[in-house]
């Protein structure tokens, strides 16, 4: 089967009030274009009406393709998906809510003829983003990047571009159930460039993830691209190992003085923090247990309901 110049992937979950506007400015942008392309649009177990939306533009327009899932699997998956699905010579990834804007299209595949394997847009701002938004990406992108030995972009999206060279790669070497994309395209090579972009306010709904579900994700992703996490407890063991010696020393000379004293409080604190940091490091390792635990498993990472497309 001949390659399409252009696969948009679009993970859609509960978007029923964005996908007509979405979609609307997608196609322009691809008509101005003037190339073969093909839109996967990815119904990630969406609860509302999205699905039928989204039939309705595949009934419409031939170049359309719709893939249902049978539940809710995860942005993650629903990316994966479509690059399973994808047959072009370049693929965008991006969201049905706009925040990802369909204008940037245009430059994005004029850098990829410029000879780019890679692009990544960059967040330069984001109108809706909020304090603890922006404090949390901060946050995560500073504390990767300082235990990671490949550095991130900071504040890259889940808005990028690969070739069809990338996607292949992406297909068969990094299958793993845990994955963070946009990272994962950082660390493989090839050639790279960015882009930067303002995320608009969304235009209906609201964010799909709370903060805790951002805490967990931002989890979830160091683990992808770092093991430092399981060195915390020899650095922590180093460091109470000095404490002690030092302790006991103390102890030592202020008995040698004639001035022991009982040590009740410097023991309790000790225990207390020690325990405190021991559970911790042992909820890390058990997380990354559990990560080991569902590559074992081997289950799907996405299960298809239906497909759909004229």
């Amino acid at each position: 089967m001949a390659l399409v110049n252009l696969n948009v992937v679009v993970s859609v979950y509960n978007e029923e009030a964005a996908l007509p506007l979405f979609y609307k400015e997608l196609y322009n942008e691809l008509v101005q274009l003037n190339i073969s392309y093909q839109i996967i649009f990815v119904n990630d177990g969406s609860h509302d009406n999205s699905y039928e939306i989204l039939k309705t533009f595949a009934r419409e327009n031939s170049r359309v393709k719709v893939i249902n899932f049978s539940r809710n699997f995860g942005h993650e998956a629903a990316m994966l998906a479509g690059l399973d699905y994808s047959n072009a010579e370049a693929l965008v990834f991006m969201d049905s809510d706009l925040q990802h804007p369909p204008n940037c299209l245009k430059q994005m595949y004029e850098t990829y003829q410029s000879g780019a394997d890679i692009i990544t847009m960059i967040r330069k701002s984001r109108k809706d983003g909020g304090v603890q938004k922006n404090l949390m990406s901060k946050l995560f992108y500073g504390l990767l990047n300082k235990i990671s030995k490949i550095k991130i972009e900071p504040n890259a999206s889940d808005f990028f571009l690969i070739s069809n060279r990338v996607a292949q790669v992406l297909k068969t070497n990094y299958r793993e159930r845990t994955r963070f994309l946009r990272g994962l395209i950082q660390i493989i090579g090839f050639n790279k460039s960015r882009l930067e972009f303002v995320a608009p306010e969304r235009i209906a709904g609201e964010s799909k993830y709370s903060f805790m579900q951002l805490v967990v994700f931002s989890f979830s992703a160091i683990s992808v691209l770092s093991k430092a996490p399981l060195r915390i407890g020899i650095y922590t063991g180093l460091v109470f190992a000095v404490l002690s010696i030092v302790v006991g020393l103390y102890s030592i000379i202020m008995r040698f003085l004639g001035q022991p004293f009982s040590g009740y409080t410097t023991i309790v604190v000790l225990m207390s923090t020690m325990f405190s940091i021991l559970f911790f490091v042992l909820g890390i390792i058990g997380d990354y247990i559990g990560l080991l635990f569902d590559e074992a498993k081997g289950r799907p990472h996405y299960i298809v309901m239906d497909e759909t497309s004229e």
